[in-house]
C-alpha cells in the first residue's frame, strides 16, 4: 500500500482548526468566480459540498470523510472486521486503531479531523453564496436544506467519534475573526453539538421535498426524517425516533429491494430501498468515487499468487460476524467474500463470474463483499481507475428505518408492534418470524437484527457505544478496550498544539 506524508503547513483552519489559510477565507480571490459574476457560483458550491461526502484523502492535507479512515474507525474498531492485510502493513495506522492502542498522533485520527471540518467549512461557504445570490427564495431554502443536512450529517459523526467539537457554523471575516474567536479553537459540549445536528436536520424535515419530487442522490425530506430519527435513537428520545421512523415508513417513498445481495451492486444504486448514499459515477472521462474505498478492501494476492488482485486486503470480516449469522440467512454470504479453503482448489466465484484463487494464493480468508465492485465492465461500468471505483457507499437505507422503529416502538412499551418491522426485516432475510414480545428479549433481538442486516456497514461499533456494550463484546474479541476511554477516539495531537493547548483532550489519552 503506497504512503503520502501530510503536510501541517497546508492544514487550513476551516478544514482542521489549526491556523489560518487566506485561501479558505470568505475573500474573493483574482479570475475566480464569485456571486457577482458567475449566476451559477450558489449552486456550484452546493454540488461542492456533495461532492465533500467522497473526500478520501487518509494521507493529504484535505483529509478523509468516506475513505479508508472512515472505514478503519468504524468497521474496524468494531467487532466486524480485523485489520486484514499482512501483518505490517499499516500496522502504525489501522494496526492500532484495531487494537485499541492508537494515540493522538494517528495519522487516520487527524485525517478524519481535517476531512470532516473540510466538509463543514464547504458547507458554510455555500451557505453565505446561497444567501447572497439572486435566486429565488423557495430555492435558496432547498438547497440551504440540503447542504445543512449534510453539515449535520457531518457533526453527527464527529460527536460519535470525539464527544464535543468545536462548533463552527460561519465562515470567519478575516484573520484576525479566525485566530481571536474562542469557537474556533475550543470545544463545544456533545449537547451543544446535538443542538446543532437536530436543527440542521430538522430544516431540512421542514423544507426539503419528497423523494419522488427530487433528483436521484439529492437529500429529500425522507433523508432528513430518517437520520434524525437515528439521532432521536441515539439520545434515547423514543417517542420522536418513533414518529419520524413512522413517517418515512408511511410515506410510501420506500421499500426493501427483494433481493439483499444486490442493494450493493451498481444495480442497486439509489435504489427503492436508499435513503442516503455517497454518489459516484464518471466524470470527465475518468472514474468518479472515493479514493481506494473498494481498494482497500478488495482480495490480495497471498502465497503462491498467480492472479491480478481485487485490492490492499483490508477490513477483513471476523470470525464473530461469520458465526453471528442463523442457519438459513441470506445476508451471510451477501456480506462476506469466504476464500476457498478446503484444499480442493476451486476458488471463490463472485457475483461476476470473477474466481478468486483459493487460500494458497490469498493473503486473508474473508473480505468485505459490500465493498467490492466488479472490474468487469459488461457487469458494472468502470473505466480503469482503480482507485476511485464508481462504489456508491449506503450510509442510510429503509431497513434501518424499520429496525429505529422497531427499537423505537419495544423501548415505548409497544412491544407487539415493534414485531412488524422487525420481521420484514427479516423475512427478506428468509428467516423466521420472531415471535417474542418481552421487552428484554426483544430488545437484544433488534440489537442482533441490526448487528447481521447492518454489518460492515460502519455503524456497529456506534452501536456497541451507544448500546453500553463496547467493553464487554470487544474484550472478549482480544481488543485491548479501556471502559471510560476509547468510546471516543482522542482529539489530534497536532489540533491540539495549533490552538495553543485550548482543545482539551478526551479522558485517557
Amino acid at each position: 500500500m503506497k504512503k503520502h506524508n501530510i503536510s501541517v503547513g497546508i492544514v487550513s483552519l476551516l478544514l482542521s482548526l489549526t491556523a489560518c489559510n487566506s485561501s479558505f477565507l470568505d475573500v474573493p480571490l483574482q479570475g475566480k468566480p464569485t456571486a457577482d459574476t458567475d449566476p451559477n457560483f450558489a449552486q456550484n458550491l452546493v454540488v461542492g459540498v456533495y461532492n465533500s461526502l467522497m473526500l478520501g484523502e487518509a494521507f493529504g492535507a484535505e483529509g478523509d470523510v468516506h475513505g479508508i479512515a472512515f472505514v478503519s474507525a468504524t468497521n474496524i474498531l468494531s467487532d466486524d472486521a480485523d485489520k486484514g492485510s499482512t501483518a505490517s502493513d499499516q500496522a502504525g495506522t489501522v494496526g492500532v486503531l484495531d487494537e485499541f492502542t492508537h494515540t493522538p498522533t494517528n495519522l487516520f485520527v487527524q485525517a478524519l479531523w481535517s476531512g470532516y471540518y473540510n466538509g463543514i467549512a464547504k458547507v458554510n461557504q455555500s451557505l453565505v453564496a446561497i444567501s447572497n445570490s439572486t435566486l429565488d427564495e423557495a430555492t435558496k431554502a432547498r438547497l440551504s436544506a440540503e447542504v445543512r443536512f449534510i453539515r449535520g450529517y457531518y457533526y453527527f459523526n464527529l460527536v460519535r467519534w470525539f464527544g464535543g467539537v468545536p462548533k463552527i457554523l460561519r465562515v470567519p471575516k478575516d484573520a484576525a475573526d479566525a485566530n481571536n474567536d474562542p469557537v474556533f479553537q475550543t470545544r463545544a459540549s456533545a449537547e451543544e453539538i446535538y443542538q446543532v445536528i437536530i436543527d440542521d436536520l430538522q430544516n431540512g424535515v421542514s423544507t426539503l421535498p419528497l423523494r419522488s419530487q427530487t433528483q436521484a442522490g439529492r437529500i429529500s425530506k425522507g433523508t432528513a426524517q430518517a437520520l434524525l430519527a437515528k439521532v432521536y435513537m441515539y439520545r434515547k428520545e423514543w417517542q420522536k425516533a418513533y414518529d419520524l421512523s413512522k413517517e418515512v415508513i408511511n410515506s410510501g417513498q420506500y421499500d426493501l429491494l427483494a433481493d439483499y445481495s444486490t442493494i450493493w451492486r451498481q444495480v442497486g444504486d439509489n435504489s427503492k430501498e436508499a435513503i442516503l448514499e455517497v454518489q459516484t459515477g464518471q466524470f470527465n472521462n475518468s472514474d468518479f468515487g472515493i479514493s481506494n474505498y473498494s481498494m482497500f478492501q478488495g482480495p490480495r494476492v497471498g502465497g503462491k499468487g498467480g492472479w491480478t488482485d481485487l485490492g490492499w486486503g483490508f477490513c477483513n470480516p471476523t470470525t464473530t460476524l461469520a458465526n453471528s449469522y442463523e442457519a438459513g440467512d441470506l445476508r451471510k454470504n451477501a456480506t462476506i467474500i469466504f476464500i476457498d479453503n478446503s484444499g480442493t482448489y476451486k476458488g471463490t466465484v463472485l457475483f461476476d463470474g470473477f474466481r478468486v484463487p483459493s487460500a494458497d494464493s490469498v493473503e486473508n480468508l474473508r473480505y468485505n463483499y459490500k465493498a467490492y465492485h466488479s472490474e468487469n465492465k459488461n457487469v458494472e461500468s468502470w473505466l480503469g481507475n482503480r482507485d476511485r471505483k464508481q462504489k456508491n457507499v449506503h450510509l442510510l437505507r429503509f431497513a434501518e428505518v424499520l429496525l429505529i422503529h422497531a427499537e423505537a416502538a419495544n423501548e415505548l412499551g409497544r412491544s407487539g408492534e415493534a414485531l412488524t418491522p422487525l420481521n420484514r426485516v427479516r423475512q427478506r432475510a428468509g428467516l423466521k418470524a420472531a415471535t417474542s414480545t418481552a421487552q428484554t428479549a426483544l430488545r437484544e433481538a433488534i440489537w442482533q437484527e441490526r448487528h447481521v442486516e447492518l454489518a460492515m456497514e460502519h455503524d456497529r461499533f456506534f452501536d456497541l457505544v451507544r448500546q453500553g456494550r463496547a467493553a464487554e463484546t470487544l474484550q472478549k474479541t482480544g481488543k485491548k478496550f479501556v471502559k471510560g476511554t476509547h468510546e471516543l477516539l482522542p482529539i489530534p495531537a497536532l489540533q491540539i498544539a495549533l490552538s495553543g493547548g485550548k482543545l482539551i483532550q478526551n479522558s485517557g489519552y
